[in-house]
């Protein structure tokens, strides 16, 4: 009987592993269409899909936070089959439609649709103290409550403003965006490419100006203008009236990098001033505490590569340095600061790198930069930026790709 016992338990752990062994096969990651897991045969960790729906799946950019507990809010739609469009174009591209709010239990990967509109969404406004998605058709602006999915309108814009919301505050209580001239959209219509139109916007010189709005009372003040291209808002994590925005164009030609507060309104606060000839600084953060903020810091362009970080108090400044191969499109900081990570780069990239196409986990030591290899990306086409992401609990690092011949999203494990 005892024999019997064994053979019995022996074979049920041999099926387990037979299971495990099939739902984490060791493969190379892209290329075909992949399993719901697998074990990335170039780095050994364990990769999952996330997006379990049929269509385009998209996560947020990298400084838009999409998580509420333990889900994350992302964009999803459907690729019209007659215009394959370019592998790895972004989500608002002309193929792809009737783009909707999603989320994703972390846990159960049970996907649940948010908006029903009769017209795309597309929305990277999440609040997590108040579990709104904010999201803008047309002239009006909405929220919707994701648990109660009761759905209210904040906002409506006068029709001849061009106005866009970006972000919302910590507690909910404002969202930023930016009046911009017509002119800026006869440009794009014109010179639709970002290598065609980037340029001239700048050189337009312009005005913008930066709004908040209040959302529970529905009313709007201008916070700031100038002749310039301003982009790239996000609140602080923390602190509700300290917004970050950049002066947007080419990075070697601007002091990029600035805050000011929405309600003293005042003069912004410049985080970086450049100190060589083509140096530049971008795709800034802020770190989860909201005591740093964080960027993308090469002196000069495409030679020497950093990530900076700047006390926002002080304005004291530490940099990071790294390896070309290891500098990211993107990078983020863990939900500690202790750790960051980078969606790496193709060789058309500004660093050039021969061997950049991964995602990275790195750890601050001194004065630089230790890597980690998680995910080979040679099979993605980074005219999608993957925008990595750290998962709730730090364990995964999140982030966007093709390399199975459509966008999805998918996580990769920190730890083997």
């Amino acid at each position: 009987m005892k024999k019997i016992l064994f053979l019995c338990v022996f074979m049920g752990l041999v099926q387990l592993q037979i299971v495990q062994t099939k739902a984490q096969a060791v493969m190379e990651t892209g290329g075909k269409t992949m399993p719901d897991e697998w074990i990335d045969k170039d780095t050994g960790h364990k990769v999952i899909k996330l997006t379990r729906r049929d269509g385009v799946n998209m996560s947020f950019y990298f400084h838009n936070n999409p998580f509420i507990g333990n889900k994350m809010v992302f964009c999803g739609g459907n690729r019209e089959k007659k215009a394959a469009g370019i592998p790895g174009e972004e989500i608002y591209s002309a193929d792809v439609n009737n783009l909707q709010m999603y989320w994703v239990d972390l846990t159960s990967m049970k996907v649940e649709q948010l908006t029903r509109e009769t017209r795309s969404v597309r929305s990277e406004i999440v609040c997590a103290r108040t579990k709104e998605v904010f999201y803008q058709l047309g002239d009006s602006v909405f929220s919707l409550n994701v648990e109660s999915k009761k759905k209210r309108l904040v906002y409506v814009f006068p029709t001849n403003e061009h106005s866009s919301i970006v972000t919302v505050n910590s507690d909910g209580s404002l969202l930023a965006g930016v009046f911009s001239n017509p002119k800026e959209a006869e440009i794009v219509k014109q010179y639709p490419l970002k290598s065609q139109f980037f340029n001239r916007i700048y050189e337009s010189k312009l005005p913008r100006t930066i709004f908040v709005l209040d959302t529970k009372k529905g009313t709007l003040k201008r916070v700031y203008t100038e002749n310039a291209w301003l982009n790239h808002l996000q609140f602080s994590p923390v602190n509700p009236h300290l917004l970050l925005f950049c002066h947007e164009g080419p990075w070697h030609k601007v002091d990029r990098i600035w805050t000011i507060d929405v309600i003293k309104g005042g003069v912004p606060k410049l985080m970086h001033k450049r100190t060589m000839d083509m140096e530049i600084a971008g795709h800034e953060w802020f770190g989860s505490k909201g005591n740093h903020v964080y960027f993308d810091l090469q002196k000069p362009r495409g030679k020497t590569f950093f990530v900076g970080k700047v006390d926002l108090k002080t304005l004291q400044e530490k940099d990071y340095e790294l390896e070309r191969n290891e500098w990211s499109v993107h990078y983020t900081t863990s939900w500690g600061e202790n750790l960051m990570a980078g969606d790496g780069g193709d060789s058309t990239s500004v660093a050039k790198a021969p061997n950049g196409k991964w995602i990275y986990l790195f750890t601050p030591s001194g004065n630089r930069l230790q890597s980690m290899k998680l995910v080979n990306m040679k099979n993605h086409h980074y005219h999608l930026e993957p925008n990595v992401h750290f998962s709730p609990d730090n364990k995964w690092v999140i982030f966007r790709a093709n390399f199975e011949g459509k966008e999805n999203v998918y996580a990769v494990q920190i730890n083997k």
